[in-house]
């Protein structure tokens, strides 16, 4: 049976973790392959608020496993504080797996962030301060530590000696803060040491034998497009790649298993942090979607930014992505706005663009062109088939699946996991 991957296609906070949710009764394996605890999914169940930072979305379905992939950079402490708030809230998180290869971050690395974020100034890129960038440097530079180095004491001091060596340099004599001892950090990490140990898996194994079993393995990337490393609108991104591509390297799971991508995009635009963004609001409007669509960041608390879609970044991220379908989440945000406009190219220095532009300089100076799309006033929340939408619903979403690239598969019309209507099957 082949894998299937979910990538938002925006900057994030497009509902993936709805769309995982949706899914995970009807899969086996669900795996988180990229990001850390800097990468929040909100799944509403029988009307209670789950917010998921670690862990896989898919650990609220009862039939799935859910896994950490290899990919992952893991806060253990706040992977336990995690695991401990749900169960306290009833959840059962007793199947969990976590890749021996996924790295770690070390409470050095949330320094790191920290400090070098400020020393930035003006030109910070707005990191959560929770260590992932620093993580993800360590593992490219082949100074990090891995999941199951802490079950070797030897070998973790050898790494976390190496590790400090140059950070230690920096912390006292560039940003004027105190030296972290190879004890203090070899202590941290042993600590979890007991608890963590029957958790972890060869990931690799696990989810290519569950393949072969014809068993449904549905990989969930953390953040999206726009923030990948490579894809993204560099510098604003993230350390790692949360494309389709990445999902494969991040679950060890080759690329030609995945037959089905598919993109989770809003109804209109997000992002929070620093960076370009074309279509943003700074009027009454912006001001709107933000209050109507609950738009704060799950794990920072952060007010994101808003704007109108933009169907330029859904064709460049269905082409980056190879997306089979779109699933649209929040429509039902859009109600009652009279006449409701769409990005659908740029205006740079005089010349029209219909695809991204090549330089960052290009997107920095792009100046959306908009067409405009009659709204609905009709509540949608309880619409559950495409025919079930206003007419004016309908045409809005036709008009963005032929302007991205992509079919549009599933439409969420509110928070509730079962607000969703379904047009084409996402597995099958």
């Amino acid at each position: 049976m082949p894998a299937v991957v979910i990538v938002g296609a925006q900057w994030g906070d497009e509902g993936k973790g709805k769309a995982t949710d949706l899914l995970g009764s009807r899969v086996d394996y669900v795996v988180k392959p990229n990001g850390g605890n800097n990468a929040g999914h909100t799944v509403v169940v029988g009307g209670e608020k789950f917010e998921l930072k670690l862990l896989p979305a898919g650990i609220l379905s009862p039939n799935a496993t859910p896994v950490i992939g290899n990919g992952v950079v893991v806060n253990l402490e706040a992977l336990f504080e995690e695991i401990d708030g749900l169960e306290a809230r009833g959840g059962d998180t007793s199947r969990l797996k976590v890749s021996a290869n996924a790295h770690l971050v070390a409470p050095y690395h949330q320094t790191m962030d920290k400090v070098t974020e400020r020393f930035l100034g003006k030109r910070a890129i707005g990191t959560t301060g929770r260590g992932i960038g620093p993580a993800y440097m360590d593992k490219v530079g082949r100074l990090g530590i891995r999941v199951q180095d802490i079950f070797d004491e030897s070998i973790l001091r050898q790494k976390i000696e190496g590790a400090l060596r140059q950070k230690n340099e920096l912390l006292v004599k560039l940003y004027n803060r105190r030296d972290i001892s190879v004890d203090e950090i070899a202590e941290y990490f042993l600590s979890f040491c007991d608890r963590l140990r029957p958790m972890v898996v060869d990931s690799t194994i696990l989810l290519n034998d569950a393949l072969d079993r014809d068993d449904v393995v549905l990989m969930e990337g953390g953040q999206a497009t726009y923030l990948d490393v490579d894809h993204g609108t560099y510098p604003f991104v993230t350390s790692s790649n949360p494309t389709a591509g990445g999902a494969s390297v991040g679950s060890g799971i080759g690329p030609t298993r995945i037959n089905r991508s598919i993109g989770v995009i809003k109804a209109y635009t997000t992002r929070v942090g620093a960076g370009p963004f074309p279509t943003e609001l700074f009027d009454e409007w912006g001001e709107y979607l933000q209050k109507t669509g609950g738009e704060f960041g799950v794990n920072t608390g952060r007010p994101r930014r808003c704007g109108w879609y933009d169907a330029v970044m859904a064709r460049y991220a269905s082409r980056i992505n190879g997306f089979t379908d779109y699933f649209m989440t929040k429509l039902d945000v859009l109600t009652g706005i009279e006449r409701i406009p769409v990005c659908v190219g740029y205006q740079i220095n005089g010349d029209r663009y219909d695809q991204m532009p090549m330089t960052q300089t290009e997107f920095h100076h792009a100046t959306p062109i908009y067409e405009h799309f009659d709204g609905w006033t009709e509540d949608i929340t309880g619409a559950r088939r495409f025919e079930d939408l206003p007419a004016n619903a309908q045409n809005y979403v036709r008009a963005l699946e032929d302007l991205s690239g992509t079919r549009f598969s599933a439409i969420g019309v509110g928070p509730g996991r079962d607000q969703v209507v379904q047009i084409h099957d996402l597995i099958d």
